[in-house]
Order: C-alpha cells, then sequence, then structure tokens
C-alpha cells in the first residue's frame, strides 16, 4: 500500500475505531488490506462529505441490506465521530417503515447494547411530537412538503379496498416518524435514500424518495456522494441502480419545470 494511501487509511481508521484493529487481519491479511485500501482510503477520501452524515448514510444503508456485524462495527465508529444516540436511535426506529419489524429489530437490539456498554441511559428522551389524534394530519403534511401540494388527498385515491394502506403510509409512515425530533427532514430523507437503495428492489420508491432529497437541498452532487459512501458496504449493482434513479429523478424534476 503506497505510503500516502495508508496514511489516509490510517488517519480515518483511527478516527472511528481509535486502537483498534480487524480480527480478520490475522487470519485475512490480504483481503483486509484491499477492503481497507479501499473502503477507508480511496472512497473517504473521494468527497467532502464531513464523518457524521456519511456514518449515518453507511448506518442506514447497512440496515436497508441486512449487513448486521457490519452495522454494529460501524455504529461504533458512528458514536466516536459524533453522531448521537437519538441520531443512531432514530435511523433505526425510521427503518421500520421501510423495511419492516422483522428486518429491523436485531438492529434495535444492537444499538441498545451499544449504548449499554457506554452507560448510556436508556430509554432516551422523547422525541414525538404529535399526539394520536394529529398523526394523519401532521403525516398528511409531511408528505406535501416532501413531494408536492399533489399529495393532500393521496391517502383517500386508489381502489377502496387497498386505500386503507394509502392512510397508514401517511399517517404511519410519516405521521409517526417523519414527525419526530432527533433528525432533520433532510437528514430523514437522506437514511431513507439509502433503506431503499441498498435493499433493492424499491427502485420507483427510490426514484420518488431522490426528488424530495432534491427538494430538501440534498442535490443530485449530494445524493452521488452518498451512494459511492455506501458502495463497499452494499456492492456495485444496487449502487449502480440507485445512481440511474438519481438520473431519473433529475429527469421527471426539469420535465415539472
Amino acid at each position: 500500500m503506497k505510503q500516502e494511501t495508508y496514511n489516509q487509511v490510517r488517519d480515518y481508521r483511527n478516527r472511528l475505531f481509535p486502537g483498534y484493529d480487524s480480527p480478520l487481519s490475522s487470519t485475512d491479511p490480504e483481503f483486509v488490506e484491499h477492503y481497507d485500501r479501499f473502503a477507508f482510503g480511496v472512497v473517504p477520501a473521494s468527497d467532502d462529505l464531513d464523518d457524521r452524515t456519511r456514518l449515518m448514510a453507511i448506518m442506514a444503508a447497512l440496515i436497508g441490506c441486512q449487513g448486521l456485524d457490519m452495522f454494529k462495527a460501524m455504529t461504533k465508529g458512528a458514536l466516536n465521530v459524533g453522531v448521537t444516540p437519538v441520531e443512531a436511535k432514530e435511523i433505526v426506529y425510521q427503518s421500520t417503515a421501510y423495511v419492516g419489524m422483522g428486518r429491523m429489530l436485531p438492529y434495535l437490539y444492537a444499538v441498545n447494547e451499544l449504548l449499554d456498554h457506554r452507560l448510556v441511559a436508556q430509554p432516551l428522551e422523547k422525541q414525538a411530537t404529535v399526539e394520536e389524534d394529529e398523526r394523519l394530519e401532521a403525516g398528511v403534511q409531511k408528505q406535501v412538503d416532501l413531494f408536492g401540494p399533489q399529495m393532500t388527498d393521496a391517502y383517500q385515491t386508489g381502489p377502496e379496498d387497498t386505500r386503507h394502506i394509502r392512510r397508514w403510509l401517511a399517517e404511519n409512515c410519516f405521521g409517526d416518524y417523519y414527525t419526530r425530533t432527533g433528525l432533520t427532514d433532510a437528514q430523514r430523507e437522506m437514511i431513507t435514500f439509502c433503506f431503499l437503495a441498498a435493499q433493492g428492489g424499491c427502485e420507483p420508491q427510490l426514484v420518488s424518495h431522490a426528488q424530495a432529497n432534491m427538494r430538501l437541498g440534498n442535490d443530485r452532487a449530494f445524493l452521488i456522494k452518498v451512494v459511492s459512501q455506501c458502495l463497499p458496504y452494499v456492492g456495485y449493482p444496487r449502487s449502480l441502480n440507485a445512481l440511474a434513479c438519481i438520473d431519473e429523478a433529475c429527469e421527471a424534476m426539469d420535465t415539472e419545470q
């Protein structure tokens, strides 16, 4: 490994995992050198994302692709570079709407275990901002803010026998999660983009959320940076699909203007 690259890897690893080496270093040293050179050297040096944003995106992507062991490792690094316990929990909580409780639960246990190890008192402070009877109205407003005025009555559209799903989307996904404090709307849209990109098979939703990101200021250049930083953890096929969805979202927004 070239000295400059070695220094980049060392500095990045030390920020994330001070005084810690991969247990694979003794059994798979050649692989670790190759992977570290790429994931901890080339990729972080490729853009100007701050460590907190990079790690929040990676955490979300690892939930999306179901990379639990790597999630545990990278969440330790995230907490070391300033991602707060509230932010870590909110990332996991919000993933429920996109990957389902069946796939979210191990990640909540993992975060709880990490926070216990750091002697962080739990439960954390409450982040909810709406009452039970306000969830639908607040959720619809979030949809309008993110996707446009056409969402005002979207929960009442579609076939009558499936209309309840659209209502739940507004009331539960957006009313329960997006109205919480702890993350900004832009951060919530970024992590949603990562959940969807990493799990694959969600391209229509990924295009919509790429547009929502851009409406909030997470522009095309920013989203490309996010995909780039997640690539070592989710692989090339899903990353390339995500880039195609970003381009599709840009084309759709250009048409609207």
